[in-house]
């Protein structure tokens, strides 16, 4: 009797040119969508100056955006699922390219806010169908955790790249070609999508759940509203409270009607395995608390050291750089320890270096000790990323995959609309922007944060064999 032995296939560990060309499509357009939440920052003032915004209405620029892009990511991922992620990330850039020219165009302040709106309900539908078409494009293993690696260095490297080209657009142009710039790209995006993206995933055929849509895009948008009014006007504005208070019951309606319906928007079952739970929340604590320090150092560069808009997007340059590293060692470090202490580890050098911030000082003199902690802080914070998109979206098929990035994408957009606000609701209470001190008690704030959410993890998030980091992966149920 003939026996035969079966070994087992190993996952490739090197990409075919067609995936090389998918993967760099998918990540330009993730670059753009980052770029686009911190471009107008450091560029406000200037946008409402020229287009005669009221100082009251000023905000209203970020958060127009913040707004749309963090309520509907999970309604317009699901939304994915059903026509198709490949359809809807070519509806979204379309969407995207025209929204911008528009707001490059505006003449007056309801024009400009018609365009935020637009990018943010693009954003909401891309940012999702671009990360599911990138998951199902490579296998689960070292492959996907490279692309998400790459991936996850265009989102910060983004953010951080966005306040640099805001602050060199408006200074050497004008702060409308923080809007057209996105609008070759896009066009770009569009032309090659259709010859390079495969949508290898079956569409959903069961109903929609409505109920659930309604109640988590409401809900979400109460939050963010509630949470940017409480930025805006302290924390004791009665609006915001209400805002929050209805989010908190909404929400809680969602979780309670997810349970009972027979094709819920959200199984609940998803959220109780810990890697995704876990994955989730310290997604959302390095998200907001990062994206919000970078605010607070704009505020210090130019507020403290009085440094134009370009000087101070040049002296963050050093959170970019640390990006890349981070993005480069993230995939290794999960392959060596696990993604449980990659993100503990990687929280915690976000939260050591963000501290040693609180030590600036009212000179230029400072400026070394800036660029060197947002550097190294980043190396942790984007490997912080790497596990979080990891974590979140393995250990599925591929039909579940828009699930798994459509709630990834939310705590991505949720994370970085919600930080900036709260970490302005700090300072406002105990200063001003213009308060050195405020500043820095707001930087301690951030790193306690980052902090309690290390010790969390590492305690919390399932530890297995670092050996294999699929092995880690698989599901755990609470």
């Amino acid at each position: 009797m003939v026996t035969t032995t079966h070994t087992p296939v190993e996952a490739p560990t090197s990409m075919t040119r067609r995936q090389l060309l998918v993967l760099g499509l998918l990540l330009a357009s993730q670059f753009m969508l980052a770029v686009d939440f911190s471009i107008l920052n450091v560029a406000l003032p200037t946008v409402g100056a020229g287009l005669g915004f009221s100082d009251a209405n000023l905000q209203w620029i970020a958060t127009a955006f913040a707004l749309c892009a963090a309520g509907f990511t999970l309604l317009l991922g699901r939304i994915g699922d059903y026509v198709g992620r490949r359809r809807m990330f070519l509806i979204g850039m379309a969407a995207l390219g025209i929204a911008s020219l528009v707001g490059g165009l505006a003449t007056n302040p309801t024009m400009l806010l018609t365009a935020r709106v637009a990018q943010g309900l693009a954003t909401a539908a891309v940012t999702p169908a671009g990360l599911s078409l990138l998951t199902t494009s490579f296998p689960e293993g070292p492959l996907r955790a490279k692309a998400l690696g790459l991936n996850s260095v265009m989102m910060s490297t983004g953010f951080t790249a966005g306040a640099i080209l805001g602050g060199v657009l408006t200074d050497l142009l004008s702060w409308r070609w923080a809007f057209l710039v996105n609008v070759p790209v896009a066009a770009l995006v569009v032309g090659l999508a259709p010859f390079l993206l495969r949508d290898t995933a079956g569409r959903e055929r069961s109903r929609l759940d409505i109920p659930g849509s309604i109640l988590v895009t409401t809900g979400l948008l109460a939050l963010v509203y509630g949470v940017t009014r409480a930025g805006e006007e302290g924390v004791t504005d009665p609006w915001a409270g209400l805002s929050v208070l209805v989010a908190v019951v909404l929400i809680a309606l969602f979780w309670r009607a997810e349970g009972r319906h027979s094709h819920p928007l959200v199984p609940t079952s998803i959220l109780t395995r810990r890697t995704i739970g876990w994955g989730n929340i310290a997604g959302f604590i390095t998200f907001s608390m990062e994206s919000s320090l970078v605010i607070l150092l704009t505020m210090y560069l130019q507020h403290v050291l009085h440094l134009n808009p370009l000087q101070t997007g040049l002296m963050l340059g050093a959170m970019g750089l640390g990006a890349i590293i981070g993005g480069a060692a993230g995939p290794r470090l999960i392959q060596a320890f696990g993604v449980r202490r990659t993100l503990a580890g990687g929280l915690l050098v976000q939260a050591a270096f963000t501290v040693v911030l609180v030590a600036l000082g009212p000179s230029n003199g400072w400026l070394w000790l800036l660029a060197i902690t947002t550097f190294l802080g980043a190396i942790g914070h984007v490997a912080v990323i790497v596990g979080f998109m990891v974590a979140a979206t393995s250990g599925l098929p591929d039909h579940e995959q828009g699930l798994a990035t459509g709630l990834a994408t939310m705590t991505q957009q949720v994370g970085v609309a919600m930080g900036v606000p709260i970490m302005s609701a700090v300072v406002t209470a105990v200063g001003s922007f213009e308060d050195l001190s405020a500043l820095r008690i707001a930087i301690g704030v951030d790193a306690a944060v980052v902090l309690v959410a290390a010790l969390l993890v590492a305690t919390q998030l399932r530890s297995t064999k670092p050996a294999s980091a699929a092995e880690e992966l698989v599901p755990a149920h609470a």
